[in-house]
């Protein structure tokens, strides 16, 4: 092993080991890497940053801005729409989710597609009395397989089209023989069997199995005659309790009218009613420091209330322009590792944060100083015109039951036709995928489906930076004979292996790693060595390629292979070990399906 090959691979094994840790950001481990190739001097330095400028990087950055003009458009929302109609038959939803949702994956992003139908899977679950795991991994695990059957529907397709050997990459369709066999093949698996293989969390008790029982300790208080608080606004009487347990403020009522989620800046008046939640404790200890009076109701914790006065609580906190909803923090919510008092979510954007839930568990410390991580449930109440734009500017996405943004049936038409003309042009051959959905992006931009700011938003760009850092690196173990070596010693291991047996050794090889890393980083990896494989053994390098991409993008055996899977986690209420249980006969059955129909079609 030369000095150049073993640079290379020390640097590969401390940059797994950084993906595997999990302490950095991906991105800026990737960044590492290539300052460590850099250095060392394994690439000319024209060629250090020329992933910023590669095709793939550019295809998955346009791909991500026509999925967000799709979604602005109405067009996922069209088809979501379907989904209410299926009934309560548990094989008849989970058929349906995971076909609509696999469907939505070929064309744009997954994790977009996913973020679309989890309030529906919630809602539906939830109308038909059962808890959300029976569907929402089976529906992150179909976004997953969906992904698989296009050029554009995962970056790992996308970047293994890059390192076809011959005139010209893969087609837009070309995944499709083998992306469809095993999609169908896992969905008629998940439909029949795997659903009776997710956790269940919670009991078959309709709506009081929401996390948050919303009126469990609701209480009026009263603005006394002679408060010191009479002519001081919302915020000073907060303030002045800020060392006291939580009580959140859901609503004024002044002169018998109710004013929903009231502004900091209200000014109280004498005999204002306040509508809060809190705890006994907490209720008790505000009292005591403000000189506020309990108000004509007694406090909804009495075990005596029925469930009928609940649910008309909970609708009047619903009423109106102002809505109460469950939403999740994502990985990339600039929400994660801040508090609410930090990032004054009430005055900035009009957010009261009423509850938070983690590990299937509501959070009993105090709300504003609460340390937000991904995966997190928020219960949140804010005003409805707004809601749903200010959860996604801080990377939530709501989990409750939504009004689908249907659009205009112009928008709607304007924007499927950007992109099947599009979806033509490369067909057709007459421009290249990158070109092609350039312009489409393009195109979205100035017929105002999404705004510049919106379009420059819909790209991920810690995945664009990973990319971008990651091509070089690989390229660096393919120059130095890095790749070549590897093929080499697995040839030795596995001398005289059947065509079958080595596809499916590169495929299971790739996709336990993806287990663990980045599925882009995955595929960029193990692309330059499947390719000294084939060479040594002869075999067709769209083969193993093909195997590498299907590995790559089926990474069903852990919460952190996928972004998707990571999703999912906290509103289903999995744990760590839970996604084996149905991620490992998936995967063994992808394995059976894929392997011979490579062969078939690649072989």
């Amino acid at each position: 092993m030369s000095t150049d090959q073993g640079i290379v691979f020390a640097v590969l094994a401390a940059t797994l080991a950084l993906f595997v840790w999990n302490r950095l950001r991906f991105d800026v481990v990737a960044m590492l890497a290539l300052l460590a190739i850099a250095i060392a001097g394994l690439l000319p330095t024209e060629d250090l940053f020329a992933g910023f400028g590669h095709p793939a990087v550019i295809t998955v950055a346009a791909v991500l801005v026509v999925s967000q003009g799709l979604v602005n458009g109405g067009v996922v929302d069209n088809i979501a729409q379907l989904l209410g109609k299926v009934g309560h038959r548990p094989t008849l939803q989970i058929l349906t989710l995971t076909g609509v949702v696999a469907l939505c994956s070929g064309f744009i992003n997954n994790v977009g597609a996913l973020a679309l139908l989890m309030p529906v899977a919630v809602w539906m679950s939830r109308e038909a009395g059962r808890s959300p795991s029976l569907l929402l991994m089976p529906l992150a695990f179909g976004s997953l397989l969906g992904g698989t059957m296009t050029l554009i529907g995962t970056p790992p397709n996308i970047i293994i089209a890059s390192y076809r050997e011959g005139a010209s990459s893969f087609g837009l369709f070309d995944f499709a023989p083998v992306g469809a066999a095993i999609t169908i093949a896992g969905i008629a698996f998940i439909t029949l069997v795997g659903w009776r293989l997710t956790p269940k969390r919670g009991s078959d008790s309709g709506e009081d199995d929401k996390l948050f029982s919303v009126g469990d300790y609701l209480t009026e208080l009263k603005v006394p005659e002679g408060s010191s608080y009479a002519g001081a606004t919302l915020h000073n009487l907060l303030s002045d309790s800020s060392e006291d347990k939580d009580v959140v403020v859901l609503a004024l009522i002044r002169d018998d009218k109710r004013h929903l989620a009231p502004s900091t800046f209200q000014v109280l008046k004498e005999n204002d009613l306040l509508l809060v939640e809190s705890d006994t404790e907490s209720l008790q200890t505000f009292l005591d420091k403000t000189g506020l009076e309990l108000g004509s109701q007694e406090e909804a914790a009495d075990t005596d209330e029925d469930e009928k006065s609940r649910k008309n609580r909970k609708k009047e906190l619903n009423e109106g322009e102002v809505q109460l909803t469950e939403a999740v923090i994502t990985p990339d919510s600039s929400l994660v590792g801040q508090t609410a008092n930090r990032l004054n979510l009430r005055e900035r954007h009009g957010l009261n944060i009423v509850a938070v839930a983690r590990q299937g568990q509501r959070l009993k410390r105090r709300l504003g100083d609460i340390h937000f991580n991904a995966g997190d449930i928020l219960l949140v109440q804010g005003f409805e015109d707004s809601l749903t734009s200010t959860l996604s500017s801080l990377g939530c996405l709501p989990l409750a039951e939504r009004g689908l943004r249907l659009g205009s049936p112009r928008k709607t038409l304007l924007a499927a036709g950007i992109f099947l003309v599009s979806i033509l042009a490369i067909v057709s051959g007459w421009l290249s995928a990158p070109v092609a959905l350039v312009a489409a992006a393009v195109a979205m931009v100035l017929s105002k489906l999404i705004d510049a700011p919106g379009a420059y938003k819909a790209i991920d760009w810690s995945v664009i930076v990973l990319l971008a850092a990651m091509i070089p690196v690989g390229q660096a173990l393919e120059t130095t004979g890095g790749a070549e070596l590897i093929a080499g010693q697995m040839l030795a291991v596995g001398g005289g292996l059947a065509p079958a047996a080595v596809l499916a050794m590169v495929l299971v090889g790739t996709m336990l790693l993806s287990n663990v890393v980045n599925n882009a980083a995955a595929a960029i990896l193990v692309a330059p060595i499947a390719l000294s494989l084939s060479a040594e053994l002869g075999m067709a390098s769209d083969a193993v390629l093909m195997a590498v991409a299907v590995g790559a993008s089926c990474a069903f055996l852990t919460p952190i292979g996928h972004q998707s899977n990571a999703l999912v986690m906290e509103p289903g209420g999995y744990q760590f070990g839970d996604y084996w249980k149905l991620g490992l006969p998936l995967s063994i059955l992808v394995t059976i399906v894929a392997v011979p129909m490579i062969l078939l079609v690649w072989g």
